[in-house]
């Protein structure tokens, strides 16, 4: 727990970790960053700007002044040491989680998903993962590397098994990808609202862990991200999803790949922190 650094705090939030359940992490890392770098920034951002929007949501008729949760700060990372850097996230998570912690994780690059979702692996074996994404990252590697946040998916595959992968709003990958998707996880190929029946369907009972790239929203909506990609969806129906999903049983969340270099006037690093709101109150 020395790895944990206190930041600017989230909005209603408190920093004593012992009484809540509920934490907010921040992991900011972006060492495999392929196109536009910055996402390491985005927790602090998001924290920042989490003051200009209220705390009660009128979607659910709930605010965070009635929860208990706690911002535990960011996890200080050896930048540059992608290995080091994912053995201390999963450190870092393996420890919340044996005190009985729910994760509300802030990226950094999607690859910090990876650590993550190995922790709640080892106390969740029947353990699936929700991917919201518009790309499939499930490449053996990129430009020369495994561990990168374009194959991270594939990471997770490999974690938890076949078929235990949901994957949504999906709309660019390579045909090898899909390929690897149609036969290892369930692919919803440039679907969201229509397949979270199905998704729910599939998934039942099961644990849940849900990953969100915050590109999977188009990037009218959404233009601070490293790399954006036409054709998304909108963040009316992302904030519908979330609340939809609250009925699955999400033991964690994370939201990744906000790069506050390329924001025009915070409008992704607020839509952020409503999202964060939205699953603070929803799961």
């Amino acid at each position: 727990m020395e790895y944990l650094a206190p930041r600017a705090s989230f909005m209603a939030s408190t920093n004593d970790i012992e009484c809540c359940r509920k934490v907010i992490m921040g992991i900011p890392m972006d060492t495999t960053t392929s196109f536009r770098p910055g996402t390491r920034l985005a927790p602090y951002r998001v924290r920042e700007v989490s003051e200009g929007i209220e705390e009660y949501s009128i979607y659910q008729d709930r605010s965070l002044e009635e929860l208990e949760f706690a911002d535990a700060g960011d996890i200080i990372l050896p930048f540059g040491n992608v290995t080091g850097s994912l053995q201390r996230i999963n450190q870092i998570a393996s420890i919340l989680l044996n005190q009985d912690k729910q994760l509300y994780s802030i990226g950094g690059e999607h690859l910090v998903s990876l650590p993550l979702i190995q922790a709640y692996h080892s106390r969740y074996p029947d353990l699936v993962v929700i991917q919201m994404d518009a790309h499939a990252d499930l490449r053996e590697g990129y430009l020369g590397d495994a561990l990168s946040h374009a194959s991270v998916m594939r990471h997770v595959v490999e974690e938890l098994g076949d078929k235990r992968l949901f994957q949504l709003g999906i709309r660019s990958g390579t045909r090898d990808e899909l390929l690897f998707a149609r036969e290892k996880t369930h692919l919803y190929l440039d679907r969201f609202l229509d397949a979270l029946e199905d998704v729910k369907k599939n998934v039942a009972s099961r644990p849940v862990y849900l990953t969100l790239d915050i590109d999977v929203l188009d990037p009218a909506f959404a233009p601070g991200t490293g790399t954006p990609e036409a054709g998304g969806v909108s963040s009316r129906d992302l904030l519908f999803a979330l609340r939809d999903l609250a009925a699955l049983q999400i033991v964690g969340f994370d939201l990744v790949e906000i790069s506050p270099p390329y924001e025009q006037g915070d409008n992704t690093s607020i839509l952020g922190a409503k999202i964060l709101r939205e699953a603070l109150l929803a799961f």
